[in-house]
């Protein structure tokens, strides 16, 4: 009738920690959304600065709170069908990805109009290098998805990488936004951010808020207590592969967490 799972709707610390990773991501955009729009002028689309504001908000936006939920995604709604999660799970990675690359051509097309030097520095190289990290594991994931000729075997070696790059790159995201708000700072207000200017301490704000989001997400999907549990037809197919092979199950308990992405595959 249905492939939802069995299991506690919701464990101890769960929906604390979920909801505390919410809290923290929406206020990272709405506050990266009021610093380019009450301290820089707003946004617009016409080469000028307003243009490069769109950038940070996308960032921020599309490669760290999206892309955060899309990794949330199986802990969030564990007790939905597998299906039901790995079209969120997609759709939010998608998202991300298309607003990533938004934020990306606003500061080019900012470069090129004020004849700028494009990627000089520590976090445009840093910035560029999780980008294409990012797409790298969006492509890889969405290959071993939609091929499942591969080998159960293949997929559950691959899987650890591909949940270990997950994290990674998320992390990388929110140094490479570090980056970003600091080189900002520096180009804008360097003469009064030693003085505790208001918008230094709203960007340094913003920092802790993205370091905070960032913990609390790898802290969850890292948590064995939150893993989506298997409905009963996953545990049969789960015993039926390892009666055929002899090898552990590829949805073994001991795995440290599982990218929903993947779990229709196994």
């Amino acid at each position: 009738m249905t492939d939802r799972v069995l299991g506690p709707w919701c464990p101890g610390g769960l929906a604390l920690s979920v909801g505390g990773s919410q809290v923290l991501g929406l206020s990272c955009v709405i506050i990266t959304g009021v610093w380019m729009e009450h301290y820089r002028g707003g946004f617009a689309w016409d080469g000028s600065s307003l243009e490069f504001n769109m950038h940070p908000l996308c960032m921020v936006l599309g490669l760290v709170f999206l892309y955060g939920d899309a990794i949330l995604a199986s802990r969030v709604f564990r007790n939905e069908g597998k299906s039901t999660i790995k079209v969120l799970h997609t759709t939010l990675h998608l998202g991300a990805l298309v607003i990533s690359v938004v934020g990306l051509v606003a500061v080019f097309s900012f470069h090129a109009g004020a004849k700028m030097a494009d990627m000089y520095s520590l976090h445009s190289w840093c910035g560029i290098l999780t980008l294409l990290l990012y797409c790298v594991q969006w492509l890889m994931g969405l290959g071993f998805h939609l091929f499942p000729g591969a080998s159960a075997r293949l997929r559950s070696r691959y899987l650890p990488l591909h949940d270990f790059f997950g994290l990674a790159v998320l992390g990388l995201a929110v140094a490479s936004c570090l980056l970003g708000i600091s080189e900002k700072l520096l180009f804008d207000i360097a003469p009064t951010y030693p003085n505790f200017a208001p918008e230094g301490i709203l960007a340094n704000a913003l920092g802790l808020l993205l370091v905070g989001f960032g913990v609390l997400v790898g802290y969850t999907v890292t948590q064995e207590d939150f893993r989506r549990p298997l409905n009963p037809e996953e545990e049969a197919l789960s015993v039926h592969f390892k009666t055929l092979t002899g090898e552990e199950s590829v949805t073994a308990p001991d795995r440290p967490f599982q990218n929903p992405l993947f779990l229709a595959a196994h």
